[in-house]
């Protein structure tokens, strides 16, 4: 029960966080961005794949899940306009909810529900990445016409889609069948969502230092847990 309570209240404290703070510092966000996508990145290396190609007599097809979800992630992000990895282009001037928005962050949300149940390293994972992404998603809508409480109900939708996949994950056998093709597809999607948030060109093509320690942190985090 706890995965589905933890996986819910992260995209409330990420709302709650642009709601009551109003945060303007986008430095912190990307700081908070590169610590969620090496944490994701890490626990994807450490735990999901061994999970995958342990005893598995089908390596190769395995990793062609891997790939299929790497661009069902490219196809997602699309529409999406690369919300999970932190940026969001679209007309602020907008009544209107963005329904292939919201369409592709479901699909990617209840994607990554379908492991968590199985390692608390990933859970972890998930809730870190939800966070600055439910922050990045509420200064979005937020900052449009739409109403409060249509952005509310929005947000709310969007914080049971990770439970639905776990719930589905937990209770039908069909998907238990192909778990780890499943979990190949998501191991896909995780790694090109982090690798894109941490290996996205810097402003100026910089080194940064703090992006480096915060990713060096999270991975070290990741390895312990």
């Amino acid at each position: 029960m706890y995965n589905y309570i933890l996986s819910i209240a992260a995209v409330f404290i990420g709302s709650l966080i642009v709601f009551i703070f109003k945060p303007s510092n986008q430095k912190n966000l990307k700081l908070l961005l590169a610590f969620s996508g090496a944490f994701l990145l890490a626990i994807t290396i450490f735990d999901l794949l061994p999970e995958v190609f342990e005893d598995n007599r089908f390596a190769k097809q395995t990793g062609i899940w891997i790939m299929i979800g790497i661009l069902l992630q490219k196809v997602l992000e699309y529409f999406s306009k690369g919300a999970e990895h932190g940026h969001i282009h679209l007309d602020k001037d907008t009544y209107k909810v963005p329904k292939l928005l919201f369409f592709s962050l479901g699909i990617h949300a209840v994607l990554e529900g379908f492991p968590i149940h199985h390692t608390d390293g990933i859970l972890a994972g998930i809730i870190i990445h939800k966070i600055p992404v439910a922050m990045i998603l509420t200064t979005f809508l937020l900052n449009t016409k739409i109403k409060n409480p249509i952005i509310i109900l929005v947000l709310l939708i969007f914080a049971f889609m990770t439970p639905l996949g776990t719930f589905i994950s937990e209770h039908f056998e069909m998907v238990q069948k192909y778990y780890k093709e499943i979990t190949a597809l998501v191991i896909g999607i995780f790694l090109h969502v982090s690798t894109t948030i941490l290996f996205e060109s810097n402003e100026g093509h910089k080194f940064n230092v703090t992006k480096l320690m915060v990713i060096l942190l999270a991975t070290a985090t990741a390895f312990l847990i």
